[in-house]
């Protein structure tokens, strides 16, 4: 049987779309109707502004699930006190007036190709991943808990998939889709059921709903997580994974079912809508049937994926972790034909993991967390830039928010939740190279300079790819709204 992973999306009639995606024998049937229950019609046209308008012909999205202190990524203060500075020394950067984290050597030396932006805020310090990717106007922490309230608005990788197929229908059928997310099923390899929002199309429709991967291979290293009763160890992919490793879209047929089964049963298919049309005198040609074949069976998709092509000097730059090789299949994606592909660092084993430290601040950082991103973000930047990919490529690394500045008393030291005031790094697709954009206090707990908003920052990545902000979407009550409510491009991280 051949199945498609995917997170559960209930459907009016209370069918969940992972049960129409286990396909079998009926692959034919139940795919693609799903797919052609969940179109909408395009609509609209894209108008070009200025020459910053269009620059990114594709753009990568790197998402820190949990969120990384400022302190710790590229807003250090050395001369603060010490339960807010720590334990973590800095380091000169090849950005000048940028020092990072002594745990990031590498992305030290690509920083001169970074436009660091140092003063995010809002009012949210929750995990609002989808107050970050979308453009909702507000969030709570109830409905970041409830992915299918009817109160969210699209991820910005399903709008931008709506909208390329809005202004040309064909790009339904593209070899390597534009809305693609790695490394799994977003929110689904931590314990508990509850699903975070954030990654979803919400009233676009399931249609646009990203293409998950699945991650195919083996963690090479083993993490001890103190929880306030008990101390578990156990794989850690974040922290180091196998060569062998690799992804899929989608999970990967079963053995026994080739290519040559596939066409088999598409034959047959065939012959029976054949019949069927014969019989009742009416065209039933289906698109969406073709459109489901195409994507399981496409050699572009798989190609693209397989990370294992790759030389091994190339992977060693990428780093053997899963975020790292994450970011080289991205790359892959993009070279390849994809629009928009997303890399999350998402929660592993435990819920409130990734960089959700507020215990052991240090010890995951030093072991879990800061080699796999300096190998991964700076392995990615400086591979873009030698394919002459990069002024063409827009490159972003975000998160919910930001870290409280002073530390707090848990084991191994933490840090809470604070969205006051973060940092966000952007590069490629008409970003300008080596620059900081705003400031924060001596403590790196407010914004004194430039304050920006996470709507500003997708309205910017909207303008880079080519999508007028007076575009607007269709909501569930089909009443037209903006794509991004607010927000607005921020000229000043423009190359």
């Amino acid at each position: 049987m051949l199945r498609v992973l995917g997170n559960p999306k209930r459907l009016c009639n209370g069918i969940t779309r992972r049960d129409l995606l286990t396909a079998g024998s009926a692959l034919g049937l139940t795919l693609p109707a799903f797919l052609r229950a969940q179109a909408e019609r395009p609509s609209g046209e894209r108008p070009k502004h200025d020459k910053h308008f269009g620059r990114a012909k594709s753009c990568i999205l790197l998402f820190l699930y949990g969120s990384p202190s400022q302190l710790e990524l590229a807003d250090q203060k050395p001369n603060a006190p010490v339960e807010v500075r720590g334990e973590l020394k800095s380091i000169r950067s090849s950005l000048p007036g940028c020092d990072v984290c002594e745990l990031l050597p590498h992305t030290s030396k690509v920083m001169h190709n970074v436009t660091v932006v140092r003063s995010v805020t809002h009012k949210y310090p929750l995990h609002g991943v989808a107050y970050a990717t979308t453009a909702i106007p507000e969030i709570d922490a109830p409905i970041e808990l409830a992915p299918h309230d009817s109160k969210h608005w699209p991820f910005i990788g399903s709008v931008v998939s709506h909208l390329e197929q809005r202004a040309n229908p064909a790009t339904a059928k593209k070899a390597v889709p534009d809305n693609i997310a790695l490394p799994f099923p977003f929110s689904s390899q931590r314990t508990g059921e509850v699903q975070r929002a954030g990654p979803y199309p919400a009233f676009l429709g399931n249609q646009f709903a990203p293409h998950f991967t699945s991650f195919h291979g083996k963690a090479s290293k083993k993490i001890t997580k103190t929880l306030t009763d008990r101390t578990i160890e156990f794989d850690e992919p974040y922290a180091g994974t196998v060569p062998e490793s690799y992804f899929a879209l989608g999970g990967e047929p079963a053995a026994d079912l080739t290519l040559d089964r596939m066409n088999t049963r598409k034959t047959l298919l065939d012959q029976m809508e054949d019949a069927r049309r014969s019989r009742d005198k009416v065209d039933t040609h289906d698109p969406f049937r073709e459109i489901a074949y195409s994507l399981v069976g496409s050699n572009a998709v798989r190609n693209a994926l397989d990370v294992r092509r790759e030389t091994a000097k190339t992977r060693e730059l990428y780093g053997h972790f899963l975020f790292g090789q994450s970011c080289l299949a991205a790359r892959r994606l993009v070279e390849a034909g994809s629009k928009f592909v997303t890399c999350f660092w998402d929660e592993f084993g435990l819920a409130g993991s990734g960089w959700d430290t507020h215990w052991e601040h240090y010890p995951r950082m030093r072991n879990e967390l800061m080699p796999g991103f300096d190998h991964g973000f700076a392995g990615l930047i400086s591979d873009l830039d030698q394919r002459g990919m990069l002024d063409e490529t827009l490159v972003m690394v975000l998160s919910e928010h930001g870290r409280t500045p002073k530390l707090n008393n848990a084991k191994g030291a933490g840090r809470d939740h604070w969205a006051q005031a973060y940092s966000v790094l952007l590069a490629g697709g008409g970003i300008a190279r080596g620059k900081t954009v705003g400031k924060t206090d001596s403590i790196g707990g407010t914004v004194t300079d430039r304050p920006v908003s996470p709507k500003d920052l997708l309205a910017t990545a909207y303008h880079l790819l080519g999508y007028d902000l007076e575009t607007t979407l269709t909501d569930k009550t089909n009443r037209p709204v903006p794509l991004v409510p607010g927000g607005q491009v921020l000229r000043d991280v423009l190359a």
